[in-house]
């Protein structure tokens, strides 16, 4: 499976939640924290983020950094004569 992870900018964040909705592992919610705008921002809350960029993708403050994991080399099977 390949991992990801988000790198939240809190303070532009307006915690619209359009990224709560967007991912499907549940690996965002809001925080009880305020940013200094006044606002709750969005925190990464499970480690089972695959980093398929849905949440960066309906981000309209562009808060939102998806990092994901390289894909594993796939093994090259040496055949003997």
């Amino acid at each position: 499976m390949i991992r990801g992870t988000v790198i939240i900018d809190q303070q532009i964040c307006k915690g619209c939640e359009l990224c709560i909705v967007a991912c499907p592992q549940g690996s965002l919610a809001l925080s009880q924290n305020f940013n200094e705008k006044g606002y709750r921002y969005v925190e990464l809350i499970n480690d089972v983020c695959t980093g398929c960029v849905n949440c960066a993708l309906v981000c309209p403050e562009a808060a939102i950094t998806v990092y994901r994991q390289a894909k594993p080399a796939k093994k090259v099977q040496v055949k003997s004569e």
